[in-house]
């Protein structure tokens, strides 16, 4: 296993992509708020109301508890000072920060957001740029670098991250005890691992795959060498050129459309599947194998295989590589119109903290953005393993250009999956066409 600490170089002037809730469950890029004028606060009061949004989760309870328990602690330690807490529905939040962002005195001082809207929410110029804060802060340098880059545009630091999630493969140890199979080690032993699923078991999909999960497919490009994006100029710069079209890039493309037929999963229902719908799939007891994140663990032990499943990462083209994975996770930052530097980030410190993502991980399975957090918590939780191996190992992040949100909801990467595994085009074509659709994102 290589070292939990993950060089920024390995990050390269190559970049990546993706698609989800943060996806996380995926996140979802949104479409960035109009620009706005210059919000920055003068003041830095050092005590009185810090009005704090987060995510509102499906199961907020534990989370709330968590960070009840945070804002205690910081009260005490910050006399004269009183946290308001909010917690916010995902789906319209962009709405909700984009109206923030544009009318500071409602506004608040510290925010919960997914890790590919930074770019975004930077260009509109809604967030504190903390860099010195966070060069300072002693358990920054525990931080793993990927979580590190999805907060840095320009060479500044815009936040801290709260907790990162990552995919690796799902499969069916009945299944495979049944057919006598091994967990796959290479790209190409995973393709006719799951064809020969299909061909044994023609009630299931061999591994469940969707035309619209682009991160569930962006580990094939990646394994394959290939990239969604070059960044064009130093590191750094946050401006890109579209590189889905390269040769390279075109091999893992074509490796995962070749899973969409009868052999495998059927194009006529497996075009339209995003990530849920794999997931679904697989836990219902429909597929052999299905690409999760370690946030997809409740879901599937309330299905029908519960108890019937393991986790390994997912392998790259040669034996013994992992593929690489798009890390998502949310982040959090200080607006700029705060009146309240100085306590509010030390109130992000607090919920970033080591302490506060060990917990929030307890309460609601988040995966700690802290290497040494998550060796401790992969050490007793075995299932943890496979998705800290993948993160340590291979991780990867999508453009920080606020282009990716334009990329992301004009759909251009699933209408090319789509438009491939269809038949309308070939792989050259496809990907061409994404590629020019991309760079005029990037360019707007």
């Amino acid at each position: 296993m290589k070292s939990s600490h993950l060089s920024v170089s390995r990050l390269s002037s190559r970049i990546t992509v993706p698609v989800v809730a943060l996806a996380l469950a995926g996140l979802a890029a949104t479409g960035c708020a109009p620009s706005t004028s210059d919000n920055s606060s003068k003041e830095d009061e050092k005590s009185g109301k810090l009005r704090v949004w987060l995510f509102q989760e499906v199961n907020n309870a534990p989370k709330k508890k968590v960070i009840d328990a945070a804002v205690a602690g910081f009260e005490k330690e910050h006399d004269g000072t009183d946290v308001e807490v909010t917690y916010i529905p995902i789906d319209t939040r962009a709405q909700k920060i984009k109206a923030a962002f544009n009318d500071p005195k409602s506004a608040p001082d510290v925010i919960e957001f997914g890790n590919t809207d930074t770019a975004g929410y930077v260009k509109d110029g809604g967030l504190l740029d903390i860099s010195k804060e966070f060069g300072a802060w002693v358990d920054s340098t525990n931080i793993d670098p990927t979580a590190k880059y999805s907060l840095t545009i320009g060479g500044k630091v815009y936040g801290a991250p709260l907790f990162v999630g990552v995919r690796a493969l799902y499969y069916r140890t009945d299944v495979f005890k049944e057919l006598d199979l091994e967990p796959p080690t290479t790209q190409d032993e995973l393709i006719a691992t799951a064809k020969k699923i299909r061909s044994e078991r023609p009630d299931l999909y061999g591994l469940a795959v969707g035309g619209a999960y682009t991160y569930g497919a962006m580990p094939f490009i990646w394994a394959n060498g290939g990239d969604l994006a070059d960044e064009k100029g130093k590191f750094g710069s946050n401006e890109y050129a579209a590189a889905i079209d390269s040769a390279d890039a075109q091999k893992g493309v074509k490796a995962y459309t070749s899973l969409f037929g009868n052999d495998n999963c059927p194009a006529a229902k497996c075009a339209q599947w995003g990530g849920n719908d794999t997931v679904e799939a697989f836990a219902s007891g429909k597929a052999g194998m299905a690409i999760g994140g370690d946030f997809n663990r409740q879901a599937v032990e309330a299905g029908k295989v519960k108890g019937k499943f393991k986790v390994v990462p997912l392998p790259g083209v040669k034996k013994g590589d992992i593929a690489p994975a798009f890390a998502g996770g949310n982040n959090l930052g200080v607006l700029k119109s705060t009146s309240h530097r100085t306590i509010a980030v030390d109130l992000l410190k607090t919920f970033a903290g080591k302490q506060t993502q060990r917990e929030l991980y307890d309460a609601m399975g988040f995966l700690p953005t802290f290497t040494d957090v998550r060796g401790d918590i992969s050490h007793k939780d075995a299932f943890v393993k496979p998705f800290v191996k993948t993160l340590n190992d291979s991780a990867k992040f999508v453009p920080t250009s606020p282009g990716w949100a334009a990329i992301d909801a004009q759909l251009v990467l699933p209408t090319m999956f789509q438009e491939i595994v269809s038949g309308r085009k070939s792989v050259p074509a496809a990907t061409q066409d994404a590629a020019k659709k991309m760079d005029e994102a990037f360019e707007q």
